[in-house]
């Protein structure tokens, strides 16, 4: 039997491309003036974790400058409220007809996707996004059909979705098990439970081609391969599922 878990964001979905520059004005924001090189660091090493995990590194930061802090999920209320703005409106243009759901997948995707559903491998999606929120995303972009299960992060709770999707397909005894994504957090729990890992270095606003900073984030969480999109189906096929 075999699994390919992806991450979801940045990996198959440019939905939500541009999350950082709305998380780093409302972190420099709250912090003040001379926090953006702090802010653009964290914000790069935390690629790929909760999001309420960083607003908890926010209000303890907030807390050491200023001497009181909101509660976390205050702060992941206000960060999520700006980000659906741009989100809300793209899938509105999808749902309209004003854009085509292809404008937002990353180049490759869902024929690669399509391919591997043929062969009955079986496709999950664990991702860091509000678990509400990217299902209705696989959902508008058209790609539930594909996926045996879609897992992101739980309302007001802080438990991992992907490491526990990692963790639940080895309990069950899968013995081919790859992962895909374009953050650090999902390569280095595959890597840990000796999954086969796709680093994604994608560039989303283009939706192909390498991101030399996801690049080199990739290569330092260990990924066994590195490409910026699914265009060369073959060597994707080959790595993901060859015995």
């Amino acid at each position: 039997m075999s699994t390919i878990l992806f991450d979801f964001d940045g990996t198959i979905s440019t939905l939500r491309y541009g999350w950082e520059q709305v998380m780093e004005p409302l972190m420099v924001e709250l912090l003040g003036e001379g926090s953006e090189e702090i802010v653009r660091a964290y914000i790069d090493e935390s690629t790929g974790i909760q999001t309420i995990l960083q607003m908890e590194w926010l209000a303890a930061e907030v807390k050491a400058r200023h001497g009181h802090a909101k509660d976390p999920w205050d702060y992941k209320a206000e960060y999520n409220k700006r980000l659906m703005e741009s989100v809300t409106k793209r899938r509105e243009s999808i749902a309209s007809g004003a854009a085509k759901r292809e404008d937002y997948l990353i180049a490759g995707s869902e024929k690669l996707l399509q391919a591997l559903h043929e062969r009955g491998i079986t496709l999950l999606v664990a991702s860091g996004t509000d678990d509400p929120d990217v299902k209705a995303e696989v959902e508008v972009l058209g790609l539930s059909r594909y996926f045996t299960a879609v897992s992101g992060a739980p309302l007001d709770n802080k438990n991992c979705p992907k490491e526990a999707a990692i963790r639940s397909l080895l309990q069950s005894g899968t013995d081919k098990l790859a992962v895909v994504g374009d953050g650090k957090v999902e390569i280095m729990v595959g890597r840990e439970f000796g999954a086969r890992t796709l680093g994604l270095a994608s560039n989303e606003e283009t939706r192909m081609g390498i991101n030399p900073i996801k690049q080199k984030r990739l290569e330092a969480a260990g990924a066994d391969l590195i490409l910026g999109d699914f265009l060369d189906i073959d060597r994707v096929m080959t790595f993901l599922t060859c015995t």
